[in-house]
């Protein structure tokens, strides 16, 4: 049952697909002025909930009420309509449209039946101003990066005037200062007497933000704590995963030869100066830098996907001529981009087909016939070395979990030959238990002998998981740590501004 006095109630709500019970009979409540998370492994039943919120799925069984009317979304324009606004991790933004059109899309302001485009910046600008963001309305979506994409999305929520709001992963691409800016909003919004759901896999940002808690596996409610003083980080990952797990990241040692990646005063789009590092053979090196510091860019140049203006590049100690990413594949050098859902998956299509894609052009027969026994059985043989949690080879990767999702990437690399293995924030909106799996993949891969660079802007992961920090500021590579050299501070400090890194401590 849910709790007297909340504002927004799930009661007995349940979903099914084919082959999944998403959802089955979940209760809780959210009271106005909270904020409220929810947690639980990739699969959980978190997406499916805020779906049923938002209008885009139907409930099988249960009701949702607001402010104690029960509720039944048709569409999205129903929730909408109804004060509820839900930004999704994967961003709903027309990127052919400017910020001010997505902003105000479905509620243009207009004269005489036309679109009013003073007034649409003008709005638009003021909304901006509120989120602390300085982005031009007039400027094309498509071409933002995609943190300010994801503030964006934010305000395009908060121009609705929203009673229930909620959050999915909503920090997974942002910066500090943007993550700070938004739990201020999020305070403001709580103030006004907002219902906040807030989906996050970060447990530090839970206890920070959050006044209560509820916990998801496979699709039931475990358990609520009203307050977040009832509760520890220990005690809320277990409810999660159903086990103790203690140090996700499980570091050890190993031995390391001779160079896989060697990367040599390489300069183009998005660097402010020429880039020189190496991973050896064996070793995890982690590229730290906020969001805008030019991890992403640089991985880009390394794979071909952008055009370097000089310097060299060497795979496993031969020079490397790579003009486009088919070039980096051939050479055994694999990317796993930090957009998974538009760079990663093809998701219309099966975790069958998403897996052997791109090894067909070495197992197809007589180069065009495909293989259909080998790509089942090398499809199953991935699922089960990495866990991907699917109902069937033939489910579509657009129906999988987020981690899920990233596993699907992964096992598309692992059934080629992989000599450097690329990660662009390789557990971006992943759960604490799916990380766990993935860290203990690339530590296995590691100990076959792959160089593996791995960019994120999470710094207690790449301290965690690194042998060694590279880290980069403002388009440039400011140091390069051993691991254990040096404190979480410290690595901060370098990579932020000159005038932030007298508040880090």
């Amino acid at each position: 049952m849910t709790p007297a006095g909340a504002f927004l109630e799930f009661d007995g709500v349940s979903k099914s697909f084919p082959g999944v019970r998403a959802l089955d009979a979940v209760s809780f409540g959210v009271a106005a002025g909270s904020a409220h998370a929810l947690v639980g492994e990739n699969g959980a039943g978190k997406s499916t909930l805020l779906k049923i919120l938002s209008g885009v799925y139907r409930p099988d069984a249960g009701t949702v009420r607001i402010d104690g009317r029960a509720r039944e979304f048709r569409s999205a324009a129903d929730a909408f309509a109804a004060g509820v606004a839900v930004i999704y991790q994967e961003l709903q933004l027309v990127p052919e449209m400017t910020v001010a059109e997505n902003l105000f899309l479905g509620h243009l302001p207009s004269r005489a039946g036309v679109v009013d485009g003073r007034a649409l910046r003008e709005a638009a600008a003021r909304q901006l101003e509120v989120m602390g963001e300085r982005i031009d309305p007039r400027a094309r979506v498509g071409r933002l990066p995609i943190a300010q994409r994801q503030m964006v999305e934010i305000a395009k929520a908060l121009t609705r005037g929203a009673k229930v709001i909620a959050f999915d992963e909503p920090t997974s691409s942002l910066s500090d200062r943007e993550v700070r800016r938004l739990f201020a909003i999020i305070g403001e919004l709580k103030r006004k007497g907002c219902a906040v759901l807030y989906v996050s896999h970060r447990m530090a940002e839970i206890f920070e933000v959050c006044d209560a808690v509820t916990v998801l596996r496979d699709g039931r409610h475990v358990e609520t704590f009203g307050s977040m003083r009832d509760v520890t980080h220990d005690v809320l990952v277990n409810r999660m995963v159903g086990r103790d797990i203690r140090d996700i990241y499980g570091y050890s040692p190993r031995p390391r030869g001779a160079p896989a990646l060697e990367i040599d005063r390489l300069a183009g789009p998005g660097l402010a100066a020429p880039a020189t590092l190496s991973v050896a053979r064996g070793e995890i090196v982690g590229l730290f830098g906020l969001v805008g510091a030019g991890r992403t860019e640089l991985l880009r140049l390394v794979y071909g996907a952008a055009r370097p203006r000089a310097g060299t590049v060497k795979v496993m100690g031969a020079p490397a001529r790579i003009r486009r990413p088919a070039d980096a594949i051939r050479l055994g050098m694999m990317l796993c981009p930090e957009d998974r859902k538009n760079e990663g998956i093809i998701a219309v299509r099966s975790v069958l087909e998403n897996v052997n894609i791109s090894a067909r052009r070495t197992h197809a027969r007589l180069g065009f016939v495909i293989d259909e026994a080998w790509e089942r059985r090398n499809a199953s043989a991935q699922v089960e070395r990495l866990s991907i949690r699917t109902p069937s080879l033939a489910q579509l990767a657009m129906n999988l979990s987020g981690g899920n999702q990233q596993k699907v990437v992964l096992a598309r690399w692992l059934s080629e030959t992989v000599r450097v293995l690329l990660l662009d924030e390789p557990t971006r909106g992943i759960d604490v238990g799916a990380r766990s799996e993935i860290y203990a993949t690339i530590y296995e891969l590691a100990r076959s002998g792959i160089g593996i660079l791995m960019a994120s802007s999470d710094l207690p992961e790449v301290l965690g998981v690194s042998d060694r920090v590279v880290v980069m500021r403002s388009g440039q590579i400011v140091a390069d740590l051993a691991r254990g050299r040096t404190t979480d501070a410290d690595v901060l400090r370098l990579a932020l501004p000159a005038e932030d890194r007298a508040a880090v401590t």
